[in-house]
């Protein structure tokens, strides 16, 4: 059995996490398989990626069974975690979690490391990994701290709270909280509607807003005139002001 389906339709990659029996928890293979379809989807014709688990839930985290008997050099094996997750983060378009029952430890992480979470009632979060004497790890402590503030985030770091999806919703680790029977139709709703739009301006602003993390002002005001030179040609640009123009909606073609 795949351990990552691949699906492509009107510009939308969907990647999903195909250990159901196991909650999607996450594995050497499972991770290689997606760095290598996050770096596949930097084709032009891929204009939104939505990452999703089968089953029951969207991912457990590590699966600790791989590694049982065996001593475990944690360092090494982070580093396919952060091929994913500088995957995700650095991917200029569009990811979207698509979040439905648990989200726990590194599979949290990776959703934290997307740019929307689309979350179903039946969504629980938890960071986890206290509860087996570890940090948390694949980008956690860059991503928690900075949507939530340092205070909150060592709470949820050190007493991995299970967080239902309203809970996580009020404290802005998602986006929104869509009913289960409308989730998978909400999230096809959004992911289309990115893919309609200007892919590469998209890339840019992800591109800005993660600069702005260790950025003064100066630098942001800087860095925001040298991007905006490179969208001022696209011809996505082109194409909005002529719509606008001709009080039309813009048919933006990703380029």
């Amino acid at each position: 059995m795949e351990v990552l389906l691949r699906e492509q339709n009107n510009g939308i990659l969907t990647l999903t996490l195909n250990r159901p029996e196991a909650i999607n928890a996450l594995t050497t293979e499972m991770l290689r398989e997606l760095s290598k379809a996050l770096k596949e989807a930097a084709a032009p014709e891929v204009r939104v990626v939505v990452l999703r688990g089968a089953g029951r839930g969207f991912c457990s985290g590590q699966d600790l069974r791989e590694f049982e008997g065996q001593r475990i050099s944690y360092k090494n094996h982070l580093r396919n975690y952060r091929s994913v997750v500088e995957g995700l983060a650095g991917l200029e378009k569009p990811v979207i979690a698509a979040i439905h029952g648990a989200a726990a430890g590194a599979g949290l992480s990776l959703a934290l490391a997307c740019d929307l979470r689309i979350a179903s009632s039946d969504a629980v979060l938890t960071t986890g990994f206290s509860r087996i004497g570890l940090i948390p790890d694949a980008g956690m402590n860059y991503h928690l701290p900075r949507m939530v503030g340092y205070a909150k985030a060592f709470e949820l770091a050190v007493l991995s709270e299970r967080l239902k999806a309203e809970q996580a919703l009020a404290l802005g680790l998602v986006n929104r909280v869509v009913p289960v029977e409308a989730f998978a139709e909400e999230v096809a709703r959004l992911a289309g509607e990115l893919a309609q739009g200007p892919t590469k301006t998209y890339g840019l602003i992800k591109r800005a807003l993660r600069r702005s993390a260790g950025a003064s002002l100066e630098e942001m005001l800087e860095y925001e005139a040298l991007l905006q030179e490179v969208a001022g040609r696209t011809e996505d640009h082109q194409e909005g002001v002529q719509a606008f123009y001709e009080k039309r909606p813009p048919r933006f073609q990703g380029r």
